[in-house]
């Protein structure tokens, strides 16, 4: 039975226009969005220095003016952040009651070594423990991500039978997952892989039960549209687009091609904004940024 507050979120999700900003970098990529930020990693020696550093440069985003629900429509953080406060409110509470920004959280706990021409998730210890610390946190629901680097059939079915069968693990504990596999957008056979992997997303959808719903977190497609069964599907809330290293402008110019598709962008995000500027230079670089991808995000 949803909560009052899943419910509010659920309805924002089916209804309103916006984008879901993804502030979910952890430990092996946290050096690199705070050198993004202007922060070098002279600045830290620890990695209690480092993730404190990251959380500032999160709460400078998430509490700045044109961060709200009026344009951001969920944000995914990152266990570290679950765990912290923003203005003395839990980070997950913060964002929905303050800004009625929809939480998630990123719950893998990174890849395993290439096999198969893809990347699968490592075993997520603790998943049950995580998954009740976000509900009673008010998380909406949760991501995790795998890659696809090659057309290999049996490698591109193994990442989506993993990703749902975790998937089916958080649908039990009261939240939905977004499925995130990642066709890496220098894949040699890049078009090829979209093709395995719609057809395997779809089996996986269509064995799911009458009532449950799972977002999927996809690169954007090389043939427009091409996800357009997915978008459509029944047990699909919503379908968000990666950015996957292309800058803002291409990922924005992609995503607009692409009708019921929504970002879900990270670093094209947090493209341009610096620790070195004056708040009113920050707020205005972000606002910028949000105002884009929103448009794209509606087109």
């Amino acid at each position: 039975m949803a909560s009052q507050a899943q419910q509010a979120m659920l309805d924002k999700l089916n209804t309103l226009p916006g984008f879901i900003a993804a502030l979910d970098q952890s430990g092996g990529s946290t050096p690199k969005a705070l050198r993004l930020y202007g922060v070098e990693e002279s600045e830290y020696s620890t990695d209690e220095e480092m993730f404190n550093l990251v959380h500032e440069m999160r709460t400078r985003i998430i509490t700045s003016a044109p961060f709200s629900g009026e344009r951001v429509l969920g944000a995914i953080l990152f266990e570290n952040t679950l765990d912290r406060e923003i203005e003395g409110m839990s980070s997950a509470h913060y964002l929905w009651q303050k800004k009625r920004v929809i939480p998630f959280l990123k719950v893998d706990k990174g890849l395993e070594a290439e096999h198969n021409g893809v990347q699968v998730m490592k075993p997520i210890a603790g998943l049950d423990g995580l998954l009740a610390k976000a509900v009673a946190q008010d998380v909406f629901g949760t991501k995790m991500r795998s890659v696809v680097k090659l057309a290999n059939h049996e490698g591109i079915k193994a990442v989506v039978e993993q990703q749902f069968e975790v998937g089916k693990q958080i649908l039990a504990a009261g939240l939905v997952p977004i499925i995130e596999p990642e066709v890496d957008i220098h894949s040699p056979q890049k078009a090829e892989a979209e093709a395995l992997l719609k057809l395997e997303i779809l089996t996986q959808l269509n064995l799911l039960d009458e009532g449950q719903e799972v977002m999927l977190k996809l690169t954007l497609p090389s043939e427009a549209n091409f996800y357009k069964e997915l978008v459509d599907h029944p047990r699909v809330l919503k379908v968000v687009a990666l950015s996957g290293g292309y800058s803002r402008d291409d990922a924005n110019a992609k995503l607009a091609e692409n009708q019921g598709i929504i970002a879900s962008f990270s670093r094209a995000l947090t493209e341009g904004v610096s620790a070195k500027q004056s708040q009113d230079e920050f707020e205005a670089t972000l606002d910028k940024a949000i105002e884009s991808i929103y448009q794209a995000s509606k087109a």
